[in-house]
């Protein structure tokens, strides 16, 4: 499981009216295509859905579409619009009321899906977060600076430093004018 956020470099994911297209590159913006075309499902909240109406595709820089499309799965107890651009996803398309993330998870399994592909939102990355679904983490990070309430995560419930979710840096790359961070979290296991 891999959770996507693009941010400006106060980590704002959107704009204080919304508008969140786009905050980064198109370079960026083709490596995430590209992640979209390996994962076996996208994983998208409801509010993301409302507020964006995205297609979820994969596609080649000059818009076709990529060989393989994942299937989409939106997460959220609101209902996702009869015309919502991601309904005619070619990789397919279902709705989840998130109650059960892992029962969820478990479901994509058994329906053969290995690779999971979070875009959003901070709700959603949020609770995936904190029930320690994540695998890793790609951030783009795009130099503006945006101000304002609207963060790449919601609470997670760390009060302290001392309990921030330490994570492992894997690479930290140049994509145009913008920045790449992967990082995985730590794991912590007990010794026998």
């Amino acid at each position: 499981m891999t959770a996507k956020w693009a941010s400006s470099l106060d980590g704002r994911i959107a704009a204080a009216d919304g508008t969140s297209r786009w905050i980064t590159g198109g370079v960026s913006r083709s490596d995430v295509h590209r992640r979209r075309a390996e994962a076996g499902a996208i994983l998208v909240g409801t509010g993301t859905v409302l507020a964006d109406d995205p297609a979820l595709t994969a596609r080649a820089d000059d818009g076709t579409l990529l060989a393989h499309q994942p299937h989409v799965v939106v997460v959220g107890r609101r209902p996702v619009p009869e015309d919502a651009a991601l309904r005619l996803s070619p990789g397919g398309f279902r709705t989840s009321d998130g109650a059960d993330l892992p029962a969820l998870l478990a479901q994509l399994w058994d329906d053969g899906i290995r690779s999971v592909f979070v875009e959003g939102g901070p709700t959603l990355e949020s609770a995936l977060l904190k029930a320690g679904l994540v695998d890793e983490v790609v951030a783009y990070v795009a130099p503006v600076l945006l101000g304002g309430p609207r963060l790449a995560t919601a609470d997670l419930g760390i009060a302290t430093m001392a309990d921030a979710s330490a994570m492992d840096l894997v690479s930290v790359d140049r994509l145009g004018n913008d920045v790449r961070i992967v990082a995985r979290p730590r794991r912590q296991f007990e010794e026998d």
